[in-house]
């Protein structure tokens, strides 16, 4: 017989069973379909050498008026803006106290514990201490200066820490650390820290949402809730946003070393929400949106967060809230669905997700400012950053697929819908998060694997909207952000136990070490009808290999063939065999009523060193005859 190309459709088909999606591919990790071909998705650096604390669930880029480069990284702990490749902790302040902090240590043990009256504090919260003296021995005052993270809160009146040098090593108190301190110990305390799990609330609470009161059981506050940022840029300036609590600004102009101030408690201020679930700008039209605000209840605000109103900002004011006959602030309040998911900008409009509902806010002037319109019942968002804006209009994800909305919403159809959505660990779907990576027409969507059993970001999906192709794989990042200001996306992820910024699509690796379990896999290939055995004796490879400018690889990855004679089977690895650029065609032995190919880049047992390049199939073409029959 003549030799016969693999020629497979781009793609992942897991909706199909593996025989019936033959000439397709059926699994695949780390890998991209671009122009029809598959090849090694690009690798990712660490951005400099710093870390910062906490996971990174939310990035924001933007320049300043003077041109400076500036990156938000909002994480379960802290905030920080990050210049020049260094994290600047911007974290609001939530309270201080004044010549009123006390110590105890113990001889033989480096937990610190501190008194301060009603410090509101919790697990994990960061306090900043000055102004302490030594203790008397080695907890000196040095090691008492410094900001600490609060490792138990045993009452109202008392936390502890751990005490630690310059370097952050522990340092345990002897038998001479018999001082409290001293009488002019200050203490600044962050905003609460919120977790890095969701936990679901059970109702509408009396104080903040959710939590206890009317309708509920349930205690959940927004200090016990996962932590997710939203932020936006009013001019130059930076507006965030912890889900379901303050509204913060930072001033560029007041430089990296000042830290962000709560907005209604700004000169100036009138009757600014205190609670949000999101902060958006309507660039065009120069309001400040919160969605989720508290009500104005007898000319001042409730305090309560009410999960369906939106509230907007006079226009080019982000401080005026009140709603007047000369100004355009004012609020909505939407009817379908029980809560706000979340809301993004998409060109003329604010799009704005529920539960279970979209919406469409668009600005039409005095006197009434917004319209808001029903766009489509029955999908609702996953997860606040489960939508993203891509050339062609807004994508997104509901509970139980994705969509597309360009004027009116569509649902996606998609190759590998059950494989994901059964997947889906919805006790933690608020994690999901969808982003752009332009350069290759793809939107990327991760989210928390049932069958990785993790709780958190393991897997991902990747919808090329230009070829209109599904793929999969396993990936651990917190959030994502296209290429823009940024040269190239950037991911929050880990490196070394450590929280850190990611760039992808720079060289071939995964931060200088080899990318490992690269692969792709067809689907079942037979002879004719399927009922004759098929004899594989030769492969001729094409495949394209590119190397890393200044890197000295030895290019090489592995084609494997598996078989099995009817489609209930296992499969058996029959064959591997190595190919490098240099590879003219390959002898192999596999004999089955169904082949399956399968290339990759990482193999334990042939050391196939992938560090430095990435490689591109071509039409690999095969010596395959049949091979008679058997009853």
């Amino acid at each position: 017989m003549p030799l016969q190309v693999i020629d497979f459709q781009p793609g992942i088909n897991k909706e199909a069973t593996d025989y019936s999606a033959k000439g397709g591919w059926v699994d695949g990790n780390l890998i991209r379909f671009r122009k029809g071909r598959v090849e090694k998705v690009g690798g990712w650096t660490k951005l400099g050498t710093n870390y910062y604390l906490g996971l990174g669930r939310a990035l924001h880029s933007w320049l300043s008026l003077g041109g400076t480069r500036y990156l938000g990284v909002g994480t379960t702990w802290k905030y920080y803006v990050e210049e020049g490749q260094t994290y600047y902790d911007i974290t609001p302040i939530r309270a201080t106290t004044t010549n009123g902090i006390t110590f105890a240590g113990s001889n033989g043990s480096s937990t610190i514990t501190a008194t301060d009256s009603s410090h509101g504090a919790v697990v994990d919260d960061f306090v900043t201490i000055s102004g302490a003296v030594s203790l008397g021995g080695v907890i000196t005052a040095a090691v008492l200066n410094q900001e600490y993270q609060i490792t138990s809160v045993p009452t109202v009146n008392t936390y502890t820490f751990t005490a630690k040098d310059s370097a952050g090593d522990a340092v345990v108190a002897n038998s001479s650390d018999s001082g409290n301190g001293g009488s002019g110990v200050d203490g600044a305390y962050q905003i609460n820290v919120g977790l890095d799990t969701f936990l679901a609330s059970s109702g509408w609470g009396l104080g903040t949402w959710g939590a206890g009161g009317f309708g509920s059981s349930s205690s959940i506050s927004a200090v016990n809730q996962l932590r997710l940022w939203t932020h936006d840029n009013f001019g130059e300036n930076l507006i965030i946003n912890p889900r379901g609590s303050g509204i913060y600004r930072w001033v560029e102009n007041n430089g990296v070393s000042v830290r962000a101030l709560e907005l209604s408690a700004i000169s100036g201020a009138n009757l600014v929400p205190t609670l949000g679930l999101q902060v958006i700008t309507s660039e065009t039209d120069r309001h400040l949106i919160v969605l989720g605000a508290d009500p104005i209840v007898s000319g001042a605000r409730s305090g309560a967060l009410d999960p369906m109103l939106v509230a907007f900002s006079d226009q080019e004011n982000e401080l005026d809230f009140e709603p007047t006959a000369t100004n355009t602030a004012g609020s909505l309040r939407l009817s379908s669905g029980s809560f706000i998911v979340g809301g993004i900008k998409s060109r003329q409009e604010v799009l704005i997700f529920t539960d279970t509902s979209l919406y469409s806010m668009n600005f039409i002037g005095p006197p009434l400012t917004f319209a808001i319109n029903l766009v489509n019942e029955g999908s609702g968002l996953i997860g606040p950053k489960a939508a993203t804006n891509a050339p062609n209009g807004v994508f997104y994800a509901s509970k139980t697929g994705f969509y597309f909305y360009n004027g009116s919403v569509k649902r996606l159809p998609c190759t590998v819908q059950e494989y994901v959505f059964d997947d889906i660990d919805l006790g933690q779907a608020f994690k999901c998060h969808m982003g752009v990576n332009s350069e290759f027409s793809e939107v990327w969507f991760f989210y928390p694997s049932l069958e990785d059993g993790t709780g958190e970001i393991s897997r991902y999906v990747i919808y090329n909207y230009q070829e209109d192709h599904w793929s999969v794989g396993s990936l651990i990042r917190f959030s994502w952000l296209d290429a823009g200001i940024e040269d190239v996306p950037y991911a929050g992820a880990t490196s070394s136990s450590q929280q850190c910024i990611f760039q992808h699509e720079t060289g071939f690796d995964d931060n200088a070490n080899a990318m490992t379990n690269v692969f792709v896999e067809s689907a079942d290939l037979d002879v004719g009808s399927g009922d004759a055995f098929s004899f594989v004796k030769k492969i001729i490879p094409d495949m394209k290999f590119v190397v890393e400018s200044g890197e000295s690889p030895d290019p090489a990855m592995n084609i494997l063939i598996k078989s099995r004679d009817f489609p209930g089977q296992s499969l058996t690895t029959d064959s591997t065999t190595q190919v490098t650029p240099e590879s003219t065609y390959n002898n192999v032995r596999s004999r089955a009523r169904q082949l399956v190919f399968r290339f990759e880049s990482d193999d334990d047992n042939l050391e196939v060193n992938q560090k430095g390049y990435k490689w591109r199939l071509g039409s690999t073409r095969i010596d395959i005859q049949s091979s008679g029959r058997r009853a």
